[in-house]
């Protein structure tokens, strides 16, 4: 190996750009330009500047340089509320093998489902000019003073050439400078509620997630809305709200069969929710689909393993982070006049083993037993 240029102390850190200037021969401005390949350079120089680099082992710090440029780094931050989530793991999936294939880095935050948390780690990636950053999962619906600062935000990363990602929850209104990845999410449960009722079903228990969240809401309108078009009663005792967890559902089913059944199937909003379900109908020795029908949502791979197989709806969520991804390095939100994009991804009833017609008329009718 070439010993550095005699009078050049090597930081003792690791050798800087001004090292491999000296090693080179050449100015640091000329080396700058080769390693930012944005500027033209004799290929004498750039071959001097890349045996300077290999030799001394100089490992060129894009991070800090990009922050001293004012520009982007290649990273996108993929921030959900929490990892252990399928859903949310399949689509972070997609985010990450993208960001991969065109050479991003990709960094995961969780908020456990706090919106402060969620608007910190927004403007932390904005301070750290990540390229693009990934929202994922519902939002409360009216929280106005945190749509307020999530939009200026969106302005804020879109201003220093980033973007703010909304994948799976609403925009956050007109001309505001951001892209919107959805899924048909209120068609999706319109059409399981519509499969729950053409077998048959006129008492459907709904467990729904929080109230004034969006993906629930959005899940709940879907079901309200077949049960309008059959001319099936909406029953607000039918419905029941909790949270996207297997404890929620289990919970709520469990209490709902001790005080007397009144229904005869059951919409889970999440494909989790439902794995609940069937251990609740397990503990009172009912029988799916015999004695209860079962449908979720989501369609992650527990849809596949319970038994019976669970009749859900389909969610591309690996698409959903992939495109999130494409269009975060896509440089057309920096050009004049951006004023964001809008991509809506079809969802689909899958039909497994958990759905049958009610056993008997006077289950149908609703009475109870």
């Amino acid at each position: 190996m070439t010993e550095p240029t005699p009078g050049r102390r090597r930081s003792s850190t690791g050798p800087t750009l001004a090292d491999v200037a000296a090693h080179a021969g050449l100015s640091p401005a000329t080396v700058s330009r080769v390693l930012a390949d944005n500027y033209p350079v004799s290929r004498s120089a750039k071959q001097r500047v890349m045996n300077a680099v290999r030799e001394l082992n100089y490992s060129a710090n894009t991070h800090a340089r990009a922050l001293a440029a004012g520009a982007r780094s290649k990273t996108i931050a993929f921030i959900l509320a929490d990892v252990r989530g399928q859903s949310f793991a399949d689509a972070a999936h997609g985010v990450e093998q993208e960001a991969a294939r065109q050479g991003w880095l990709s960094l995961i935050g969780t908020t456990q489902g706090d919106p402060d948390r969620e608007l910190a780690l927004v403007q932390l990636m904005r301070e750290q000019r990540a390229g693009a950053v990934v929202l994922i999962g519902g939002v409360v619906e009216e929280a106005a003073e945190y749509r307020q600062k999530m939009t200026e935000l969106a302005r804020s990363l879109h201003a220093a050439g980033s973007l703010l990602v909304l994948c799976g929850r609403p925009a956050l209104g007109d001309g505001v400078p951001a892209a919107v990845i959805e899924y048909d999410n209120e068609n999706g449960a319109y059409a399981l509620t519509s499969h729950l009722l053409a077998q048959g079903h006129k008492r459907i228990l709904f467990l729904a997630g929080p109230k004034r969240q969006s993906t629930s809401n959005e899940r709940l309108a879907g079901h309200r809305r077949a049960l309008s078009d059959f001319g099936v009663p909406d029953e607000p005792r039918l419905i029941e709200h909790g949270v996207f967890t297997r404890a929620s559902g289990y919970q709520l089913t469990r209490r709902r069969l001790a005080a007397g059944r009144d229904f005869t199937a059951v919409f889970a909003a999440t494909d989790v929710v439902a794995a609940g379900v069937y251990a609740a109908a397990a503990e009172q020795r009912l029988t799916i689909p015999d004695d209860l029908s079962v449908v979720g949502y989501d369609d992650v791979e527990l849809a596949q393993d319970l038994r019976p197989r669970l009749t859900t709806v389909h969610v591309p969520y690996e698409d959903l982070g992939r495109t999130a991804a494409q269009i975060a390095v896509d440089d057309q939100h920096l050009q004049e006049g951006w004023t964001g994009d809008h991509r809506l991804f079809k969802t689909h009833v899958v039909i497994r083993n958990s759905v049958k017609r009610p056993a008997s008329p006077s289950q149908v009718d609703g009475h109870r037993g």
